[in-house]
């Protein structure tokens, strides 16, 4: 790695642990001028770069992109990261592909391979960057109630999280005839509409998508009459229950690991979606009166999580996406009301007031101006149903 000297000294005892239990990467054919990362910390490749050693055992996120040659642009591919989980002394062993550009962890399955490298590990000790301890606390905090199940169950059957799309076209056109019945593009489009119809429909590809739980479109029962509807629409407890009841059944706090999920895919490994996610599973959490009684170390955990996530974020991220349409503040703030109600457990609420005033302090948000859409709620109505 390049500049890979931490300006923290470790600590000597836990320097000989990590040497001694630590898990290892061999990472072999990574091209120079790659910009590779584990958990919070990234660097640039160097020609000597075979891996990282004294790895604490546990959860990681390596992430990497490739890099032209300055000679070609030096233009940074799309990233793309692993969750991986390192057991004591293991050695995962990763062989760049450099037709996908990305690595390729099917080595690890060969016990003859892996004998043979840790056999040689101690030749290979002096192309082997250390683990960045100093950031372990920070990346501690941000996964401390993601599990390796729950991070197995998350991410994409490939192993592989993308921070572009990897799409194919909805209907292949294997045969000459198939190609002919569709929208010839040898003439000059006479709209965009017609244009973007000619384009063949695309889908993502099998295996490739992260498998978040699917948040419902609509936030009530069936049969839900205006006035439920309207109740429904403002207090989400009726969709975050469903939510829960499908995904999170045994252990509804595994929840707060797919927001941590969603967040690490969006802060590290730069996926859209992971943010769009966080949004949908703050804004249920946030916005769901009844849950919160019922539902107390759900939402302790969830002004813990939130601290630490809020504490991670550069302040002008702020500026360009988190405040797109007041989202962040307007949620927290309906958050803050709920949780200020009398019928909210004590020890919640005192946190949530806590939380409040730290926020407040740290990022000169106002939780207590009057809520700008006042209107009433527009809800949208099931078939058949009218509203005299």
């Amino acid at each position: 790695m390049a500049s890979s000297s931490s300006s923290v000294d470790m600590d000597p005892d836990v320097a000989r642990r990590l040497f001694e239990e630590g898990a290892t990467l061999v990472l072999l054919g990574v091209p120079q001028g790659t910009e590779f990362g584990i958990d919070c910390k990234s660097w640039q490749v160097g020609p000597r770069f075979r891996g990282v050693k004294m790895i604490p055992p546990g959860l990681h996120f390596l992430n990497y992109c490739s890099v032209n040659a300055p000679s070609c642009g030096g233009e940074i591919g799309p990233k793309t990261g692993h969750f991986l989980t390192l057991k004591p002394r293991e050695i995962l062993l990763g062989n760049w592909d450099p037709k996908e550009e990305a690595l390729d962890f099917s080595a690890s399955k060969n016990e003859e391979e892996v004998s043979r490298i840790r056999a040689t590990l101690r030749e290979l000790d002096p192309y082997l960057g250390p683990y960045p301890y100093e950031v372990m606390r920070k990346w501690v905090s941000l996964t401390d109630r993601l599990s390796e199940e729950m991070a197995n169950n998350l991410q994409p059957l490939s192993g592989r999280i993308c921070a572009f799309a990897d799409v194919v076209p909805e209907v292949e056109f294997r045969h000459t005839k198939d190609r002919a019945e569709q929208p010839r593009n040898d003439t000059a489009c006479q709209s965009m509409r017609e244009g973007l119809d000619r384009l063949p429909r695309m889908k993502q590809r099998e295996g490739t998508e992260v498998r978040f739980s699917v948040i419902p479109e609509k936030t009530y029962p069936p049969g839900a009459t205006p006035a439920e509807i309207t109740k429904c629409s403002m207090d989400l407890s009726y969709a975050l229950e469903t939510v829960l009841e499908k995904n999170h059944k045994q252990q509804p706090l595994n929840l707060l690991g797919e927001l941590q999920f969603a967040f690490v895919c969006f802060l590290i490994g730069n996926v859209y979606e992971g943010f769009e996610h966080w949004k949908s599973l703050l804004t249920l959490l946030c916005r769901s009166e009844e849950a919160m009684r019922k539902h107390k170390e759900l939402y302790l955990g969830l002004i813990a999580v939130l601290y630490h996530q809020l504490g991670e974020i550069p302040p002008d991220f702020f500026v360009d996406i988190v405040s797109q349409n007041n989202f962040l503040t307007s949620t927290l703030q309906d958050f803050f009301q709920f949780a200020s109600g009398p019928s909210v457990d004590g020890t919640l609420r005192k946190r949530a007031e806590k939380f409040k005033a730290h926020l407040t302090k740290k990022f000169r948000w106002d939780f207590d101006a009057d809520l700008d859409d006042c209107a009433p709620v527009v809800v949208e109505l099931p078939e058949g149903v009218t509203v005299d």
